[in-house]
């Protein structure tokens, strides 16, 4: 088993890593819509959606791989109301489809609108 960190994305705010890979598969804990310093983005679900996926793209890299070898995405959203404007971003860059839950949770960590966490082939 490996950890994987990368300054590139924001560091764990609790007792987890940023990823692990093991049996060739990249498991990737939940990202929220921080910057690499560790504030929230300023904006809608829009804007947080683009930087959960920047996030989630700068762990992909540090462990060589991308958005193409994504398996499964779990997202998580406080309101499905915002379902479509967060698909629209999602769809952009998760272009082979990956399986996929979407469930709406009371809260996310630090008042974010929108989690997203992948399992990715290495």
């Amino acid at each position: 088993m490996k950890t994987i960190t990368t300054d590139k994305a924001p560091a764990a705010i609790g007792p987890y890593s940023q990823a692990k890979i093991s049996g060739g598969f990249l498991f990737a804990s939940g990202q929220i819509p921080l910057d690499t310093a560790g504030n929230m983005v300023e904006g809608g679900i829009a804007e947080q959606t683009k930087q959960v996926i920047q996030n989630i793209a700068a762990v992909l890299e540090a462990a060589g791989t991308d958005f193409t070898k994504v398996i499964k995405s779990t997202c998580f959203l406080t309101d499905l109301g915002n379902f479509a404007a967060f698909n629209e971003i999602y769809a952009q860059h998760f272009t082979d489809k990956p399986a996929r839950s979407t469930i709406e949770v009371s809260a996310l960590p630090r008042g974010a609108l929108v989690e997203i966490e992948v399992i990715a082939e290495i």
